[in-house]
C-alpha cells in the first residue's frame, strides 16, 4: 500500500490516501478517484505517491500556514477509482452550485445581513451544502440558515473564510498577468508583515504590493530567506558611508545582478557587487577611488605622466642643442662688449691732390688709319 497525495474540495485541501498497489495512479493524464473525507463523500484527485520524508515534509511545511476554518492537510480515505457516473455527478453538483450561489445572494439581501456570500459547494452525495462567506463582524445567521434548508432540502454548512480564501475559491489573475499563486498552487498563507517588503525595497504603494484580496502579496515572501541572507552581509538600505570625499549611500540591491547600488557623494548611482562590498568601504574609507572614479583618475595620472615624459624630453632637447651651438653662437650682448672694448685701426694719410693735374690722353693706336673725310 502506497501513500498518495491527493487535492479535493473547492477551497483546495491536500489529503494522504493510502491506497493499494494494485491501483496506479502514477499516469499523465488525471484520473478522478472517490475520498470519504471529514465533510463527506468528495472527488479527489490523486497527484502522486509520497515517501515518509515527503509526508513528514508536508505535515511540517502545512503546520506553518496560518490558521484557517479547516486544516490544509488532512488523513483521508480512498473509496474506489471515479467512474463515468461519478464524474457526471460532479460535473452536475458544479453546475447546480451556480444556481445555489444566486439564491443565497437573494435571500441573503432579504434578510440585510452584514456579510458576503462567496461561494457554495455540494458533497458527492448531495447531503452537505457548504455556504463559504466573509464577514468583518460576528453575524447570527442561524435565520438564514434555516431559509436555506427550507430552499434546498439538505443539510446546511456555513464556513467563514478569510479574505486570502476568498481569493483562493473565487480565483483571479494577478498583477503579473498570471493565475494568482493562491487559487493556481499555493496551499497555505504564510504571514507577511511590512518589514518584508521594506528589505526589499519595493514602493510602499498599496497598489503595487497588494494582490485581488487587499492583503500584502504572497510573492514577496517567496525571496524573505535570500534577502535576510543578503542583509546580513551588508548594512541596512539607507545606510550611510562618512569619508572626506562625502557621503556614499546604499540605495537599493539587485539581487539577480547580486550586486547593490551605491549613490556616490557626487550623485551617481554605481552599482557594486555584494561580495567586492567590504573592499570597497575599506577603500573609500582610505580616500581612494572606486569604479569609474578609479578608472577615471587612473586615465587621468596616466595622462599626466604621459604630459611629464613630454615636457621633460623637450627640455633634454633644448638642452642638447644649446650645447652644440655655444662654440658658434654666442650671445648678442657678448658681441656688442667685445665690439665696444676693441680699438678702432687708424687711418692712413693721404696726400693732397695738385692744382693742376696733367690731362691724361689716350695715345692713338699706330695701326688705326686716319679718318678721311
Amino acid at each position: 500500500m502506497s501513500v498518495y497525495l491527493t487535492i479535493f474540495g473547492k477551497p483546495r485541501y491536500l489529503g494522504l490516501a493510502p491506497i493499494n498497489d494494485d491501483i496506479d495512479f502514477d499516469m499523465d493524464a488525471p484520473r478522478w478517484a472517490v475520498l470519504r473525507t471529514a465533510r463527506g463523500y468528495e472527488m479527489g484527485l490523486p497527484g502522486g505517491r509520497l515517501t515518509d520524508t515527503q509526508q513528514a515534509s508536508y505535515r511540517r511545511d502545512t503546520a506553518r500556514f496560518e490558521e484557517a476554518s479547516e486544516a490544509i492537510l488532512q488523513d483521508v480515505e480512498f473509496v474506489r477509482e471515479a467512474d463515468a457516473e461519478d464524474i457526471e455527478n460532479y460535473y452536475m453538483c458544479r453546475h447546480e452550485e451556480e444556481e445555489a450561489l444566486l439564491i443565497g445572494r437573494d435571500i441573503l439581501n432579504e434578510q440585510g445581513l452584514g456579510m458576503k456570500l462567496v461561494d457554495v459547494e455540494y458533497m458527492l452525495d448531495r447531503r452537505k451544502l457548504y455556504f463559504y462567506f466573509t464577514s468583518e463582524q460576528r453575524v447570527d445567521f442561524r435565520d438564514y440558515v434555516r431559509s436555506l434548508a427550507r430552499e434546498f432540502r439538505t443539510r446546511i454548512e456555513m464556513r467563514q473564510v478569510g479574505i486570502r480564501d476568498e481569493a483562493r475559491i473565487v480565483r483571479g489573475i494577478a498583477s503579473c498577468g498570471r493565475p494568482c499563486c493562491c487559487g493556481y498552487w499555493l496551499r497555505g498563507f504564510s504571514p507577511i508583515s511590512i518589514r518584508i517588503v521594506k528589505e526589499q525595497r519595493t514602493a510602499l504603494n498599496p497598489t503595487k504590493i497588494s494582490g485581488i484580496c487587499g492583503r500584502l502579496m504572497c510573492c514577496m515572501s517567496y525571496e524573505k530567506e535570500l534577502y535576510s541572507e543578503l542583509w546580513e552581509k551588508l548594512p541596512g538600505p539607507g545606510a550611510r558611508i562618512k569619508t572626506e570625499q562625502g557621503i556614499y549611500t546604499l540605495e537599493s540591491i539587485d539581487v539577480g545582478a547580486e550586486q547593490v547600488n551605491i549613490r556616490f557623494p557626487a550623485g551617481r548611482l554605481v552599482p557594486v557587487a555584494i561580495s567586492e562590498y567590504p573592499d570597497f568601504r575599506e577603500a573609500v574609507m582610505r580616500g581612494e577611488e572606486w569604479g569609474e572614479d578609479k578608472e577615471l583618475a587612473a586615465k587621468k595620472k596616466a595622462a599626466q605622466e604621459r604630459m611629464a615624459a613630454i615636457k621633460a624630453r623637450s627640455e633634454r632637447l633644448k638642452s642638447r642643442r644649446l650645447k652644440s651651438n655655444a662654440g658658434s653662437m654666442k650671445p648678442k650682448s657678448d658681441r656688442l662688449a667685445r665690439k665696444l672694448d676693441t680699438p678702432k685701426p687708424k687711418a692712413a694719410k693721404q696726400s693732397k691732390p695738385a692744382d693742376n693735374p696733367p690731362s691724361k690722353r689716350k695715345k692713338p693706336r699706330k695701326d688705326r688709319k686716319p679718318h678721311q673725310e
